[in-house]
């Protein structure tokens, strides 16, 4: 149970939220899905149980993603599912804790304006935000406080977020709704396109963890794919092999490299000069694409490094914000 005044950092992302407490680290890690009724509104469940239920659910019951591209798309259900996770983490309804919630570096003054009031209104005594990159960076033991250039890219769920960091803040940044759901989504599309059958986004994110790659395997590895036929109509089972999924993840790749190469082509050249010599940190689940450090050294001619706990880095780094609590409120 947390204690009176103490802070958790959340990670409030298109595919999961991860909640991190003081002391105790990420302690709860769920999918951003939230199941309503479509006639009542009221919600069945959030999180894992309502994951499951995406593609699966009657015609009266409706897996949603209430986050998109980053941002909230539905307030309300935002909200919801933001006083179903803090409940379970603070135990005491009484008990409001003080919340830092990641965003976008694109973010707007009204996009970043409903997440305060979403977690204020789910149970947050005060609720500040910082950029993703910046939360990312810290999570990953960068020191941001030295005056040299390091450069992060957060390969998330809805959003892609590049920037170069130096004396503790962002000193050139961008971001392109072009990361793991993007993915998904050519994945899908390439499968109904080669093999005639429909497939969903769970089965697509399947593919890309377990044999995804933007670079080529030293062995080709296959998985097996059950969809619908979209002749018959009847169920079918493909095989689908790691060199393949390289063709659909290459645009959306490309369009990640091009941020880069732009972000690089803004940054002042002395601190080009550091990132040269410190290389670029890749954090974010889109990062564990085999071969993505491999592209992007390729592309750029910099060192590339996959931070350790990618997936938890920038929930990590929200936490560790914390101590900074007071600068962040200015």
């Amino acid at each position: 149970m947390l204690k009176y005044g103490q802070e958790i950092g959340i990670d409030l992302g298109t595919t999961s939220v991860l909640v991190y407490v003081h002391d105790k680290g990420v302690v709860l890690k769920e999918p951003s899905v939230v199941a309503i009724d479509a006639k009542t509104k009221k919600i069945l469940a959030v999180g894992e149980k309502a994951q499951t239920m995406l593609g699966r659910t009657p015609g009266d019951v409706i897996a949603i993603r209430p986050l998109k591209d980053g941002v909230i798309s539905d307030y309300y259900t935002t909200e919801k599912m933001l006083r179903d996770f803090l409940f379970r983490v603070c135990k005491n309804r009484i008990i409001k804790p003080r919340v830092v919630i990641c965003v976008p570096s694109s973010v707007t003054e009204v996009e970043e304006r409903a997440v305060v009031e979403a977690a204020e209104a789910a149970g947050a005594r005060q609720a500040l935000v910082i950029e993703e990159p910046l939360a990312a960076a810290i999570g990953a033991g960068l020191d941001i406080t030295r005056p040299e250039g390091n450069m992060v890219v957060d390969i998330g769920g809805g959003t892609t977020d590049i920037a170069v960091i130096s004396f503790g803040g962002i000193v050139v940044s961008n971001s392109i709704k072009v990361a793991g759901n993007k993915f998904d989504d050519a994945i899908v599309r390439y499968v109904r396109k080669k093999y005639g059958i429909a497939i969903g986004e769970r089965t697509a994110e399947e593919l890309k963890i377990n044999i995804g790659c933007v670079f080529p395997m030293d062995e080709d590895i296959e998985m097996e794919v059950k969809g619908r036929s979209l002749v018959s109509g009847l169920p079918k089972t493909v095989s689908v092999s790691s060199s393949e999924i390289i063709e659909p993840l290459t645009e959306c790749v490309s369009s990640i490299v091009d941020a880069v190469h732009i972000t690089l082509e803004q940054t002042p050249p002395e601190l080009v000069g550091d990132i040269s010599s410190n290389g670029i940190v890749l954090t974010g689940g889109g990062s564990l694409v085999y071969g993505m450090d491999e592209l992007l050294q390729k592309e750029t001619g910099i060192n590339v490094r996959v931070a350790e706990d990618a997936v938890s880095c920038v929930a990590i780094g929200t936490g560790l914000a914390l101590s900074h609590i007071n600068s962040l409120n200015k």
